[in-house]
Formats: C-alpha cells, sequence, structure tokens
C-alpha cells in the first residue's frame, strides 16, 4: 500500500544519519557540514578603536582649537594617553588613546598646521569601536550541523581558528541495468535509449557535496545485478532506477531482497513517483528511483535530497518551501498528490507548458517544482502557492509542510 509523502519523509530520516567526523583546515571546509558547536575564544575588536581616520579628542573640546601632539597607526604598540588641551591624529584601527571619549573625521575638523579646530557639537563614543561590540568571548559563533560557507570561514579566521571537525561526505553509489539502455559515452543499438538517470543522479549528488561512485552497467541477469549491489555496499547510498515497479521483468528487486534489502517503503502516493522504494542493506541506505526521466528527477529532490541532507549531519536537513503566486490560470485532475514542475522568477512560478513521466527536456527548463494535494483540480492566475527549488537547496531547521492546498 501506498504511503504518504509525510511518512515517506519519516523513514528517509529515521534511515539517514549523519556519518563519521573528519579534521580539515578551515580553507578546505567551506560546503561541508560542521560536527562541533564553534566557541568564541576572543572578543572582536579584542580592544577599542577607530572606525575613522581623524582626531582622538574629549566631549568637553567640541568647537575648541588644540594642538596635535602625535599620530597614532594602527598596530602600534604601548599605551598612550590623551592630555588636556591636545588632540592625537588616529588612524582607522588603531587603539584608541586613554581619555579618548570620540573620534573626529578628518573632513569635520579645520587645520592650520599642529593646530585643529573642532566641530561645536562632539557626540560621546562617536566613530569607535568598543571592545567586543562585533564578538563576544565565549558566545557561540557557530552551531554543530552548520552548512559551511565562505563567511563562515571568515568567522572562524577572525578567531584563529585553522581546522575544524566536519561531517564526512556521503558516498553515493550508482549503477545501471537494462539490456535497452546505454550510457550516453557508448554506441546506441536498434530500439536501445541513452540512460540519462545516471548521469543526472550523479551530477545532483556532487552538487549536493556528495562523493560519487560509478560501478558500471548491470546485464539484465539476477548474478550481475547481484554482483553490482555488492560491489557498492561500501558507499552510504546506493541510489537506482527503474525494475521494481509491479510488472516489471528484471530481476532488481529481487536482487535487492536476496542480500538482505529492509524495505521502509516501497511506495509513495504521489504522481510521478509512486514506486519509489526505500530501505537498507546493513548500514548502506538503498533508494531505488522510477524508472522514468521526470518522475525518477523529481523523486530524487524530494527524497535522495532529504537523505543526503541528514546523511551530511546538517541541522537545516528538512526541505523548505517558498510561498509564491502562480502566474497562470492551471487546471490538473485531483485524485493523487501531484509534483509539477516549473519556473520560479522571484514574484511568481509558471508551470511547465508540458510535461510527463518520461520527459527530459521539462526539468532542465525549470528551476522549482509545486506538490500539489489530491483534492486540487486548478489555480486560477495570482493564487498562493509553496514551490520548492531545483537548483539551489531551500532547506530548515524545522519542518514544515511542502503542500499546497
Amino acid at each position: 500500500m501506498a504511503i504518504s509523502a509525510e511518512e515517506a519523509f519519516d523513514h528517509v530520516y529515521r534511515l539517514s544519519l549523519p556519518l563519521g567526523i573528519e579534521i580539515a583546515p578551515i580553507e578546505n571546509s567551506i560546503h561541508r557540514v560542521l560536527a562541533e558547536t564553534i566557541v568564541a575564544e576572543h572578543s572582536l575588536p579584542s580592544f577599542d578603536n577607530s572606525a575613522m581616520d581623524g582626531y582622538a579628542v574629549r566631549t568637553e573640546d567640541a568647537g575648541k582649537t588644540l594642538i596635535q601632539s602625535c599620530v597614532v597607526f594602527a598596530g602600534d604598540q604601548g599605551e598612550i594617553r590623551l592630555v588636556e588641551d591636545q588632540c592625537i591624529r588616529i588612524m582607522t584601527g588603531a587603539k584608541i588613546p586613554q581619555g579618548c571619549e570620540a573620534i573626529i573625521p578628518i573632513e569635520d575638523v579645520v587645520v592650520d598646521g599642529d593646530h585643529v579646530t573642532f566641530p561645536s557639537f562632539i557626540k560621546a563614543s562617536q566613530h569607535i569601536r568598543l571592545k567586543g561590540e562585533d564578538i563576544q568571548a565565549g558566545m557561540i559563533l557557530l552551531a554543530k550541523g552548520t552548512y559551511l560557507c565562505a563567511h563562515h570561514i571568515s568567522l572562524l579566521a577572525s578567531q584563529g581558528i585553522t581546522h575544524v571537525q566536519l561531517y564526512r561526505r556521503p558516498r553515493v553509489a550508482l549503477f545501471s541495468s537494462g539490456n535497452e539502455l546505454k550510457m550516453h559515452y557508448e554506441t546506441l543499438g536498434s530500439n536501445q535509449l541513452y540512460n540519462t538517470n545516471t548521469p543526472t543522479f550523479a551530477a545532483r549528488a556532487r552538487e549536493l557535496g556528495c562523493e560519487v561512485i560509478f560501478t558500471g552497467t548491470a546485464e539484465d541477469t539476477l548474478e550481475s545485478i547481484q554482483e553490482h549491489i555488492k560491489s557498492a555496499l561500501n558507499a552510504d547510498l546506493i541510489i537506482t532506477s527503474g525494475g521494481v515497479s509491479v510488472g516489471d521483468a528484471d530481476f532488481t528487486k529481487k536482487a535487492f531482497h536476496s542480500l538482505g534489502f529492509e524495505s521502509a517503503f516501497e511506495s509513495v502516493d504521489i504522481k510521478p513517483g509512486k514506486p519509489t522504494t526505500f530501505g537498507r542493506i546493513g548500514n548502506t541506505i538503498i533508494l531505488n528511483l522510477p524508472g522514468n526521466p521526470l518522475a525518477a528527477a523529481l523523486c530524487f529532490e524530494l527524497f535522495g535530497q532529504s537523505s543526503i541532507l541528514s546523511l551530511s549531519g546538517r541541522s537545516d536537513k528538512y526541505l523548505s518551501s517558498i510561498t509564491t503566486k502562480i502566474s497562470e490560470p492551471f487546471k490538473m485532475k485531483k485524485g493523487r498528490r501531484s509534483l509539477i514542475p516549473g519556473w520560479f522568477d522571484g514574484s511568481s512560478f509558471t508551470p511547465s507548458p508540458k510535461f510527463g513521466p518520461g520527459m527530459v527536456l521539462p526539468l532542465s527548463q525549470a528551476n522549482a517544482y509545486m506538490m500539489v494535494d489530491a483534492s486540487v483540480e486548478g489555480f486560477e492566475k495570482g493564487n498562493e502557492i509553496k514551490v520548492v527549488t531545483t537548483r539551489w537547496c531551500m532547506s530548515s531547521e524545522v519542518q514544515h509542510s511542502l503542500v499546497t492546498f
């Protein structure tokens, strides 16, 4: 019996647990997932410093003409004290002299040799960056499970951190089977087709930060498929397509079960993609997607991506949606929850003009899809909908419904 997408997600997250931990330099940790919580050891700034090139003064010096006593540069060592009736020339980033209450920018003063005339009003602490106003020592900077981006690297560098603990990248194994399918680098025979699913899964898995292993093409025999499965069991996730729906004349399903496949679900109440199967053999997760290219690609976006995000250790492992409006009227058959590809332009979503489970073109021209409830027969222009992106990852630490009702 087919289960709901929500029940399927529960199984995916239950089996897809974070992997082992390794240590890497921060320069090599971009687009990796942090396996530790980072706490600030140093306040930033570590001392009060000037935010401008200007002059260090007291607030009571407003309107006065003072003598410049010296110049302080960023990086200068030692303590300098502001003396009454004098000012100090100071550069951006330099430590604030003792007794200084404000920094006046160069453009706001009148300079005549060593004499500097100041404006009639001086605000306390203006243009002074206070110690710890950015980062306080002891505060949590990055939580375990954070997907690291470039600006996280700058944060780590600001603390003098050289190496971090990261979750291991998921290893995804792929193989194809079927005498009617050929890889794109092979020669087609009569009544044969190029296998588009395996290259698609490989590309998307790499986009999601996985290591990808391709074990080749299996022959349409039980023994050959079994050997390909065995050679892939050192991976964290095996993804295949086709061969498990009712009426399939090959040995894929039998081969997996003969090697101890434990099924979590074998059918999802969704269109396209009903025969999607998920489970495991030992510690290796198995995802078998539909054979039709569009159906396979869309279900990868739902279940393959969710499994990979969870295996990667990400705290934001749950797929998230964008609420927008549909750009034109759209009619559809009700009865089963449906996946509709299309284009999201930042303000509205336009469904693909023509799509079917066996097509390749539609998803290449789409950047999102909507999951529509079984009760819906269509939309009027401007109706509010939810879309899930396919060309960038929208995810959340909290699981929300992706369904448009």
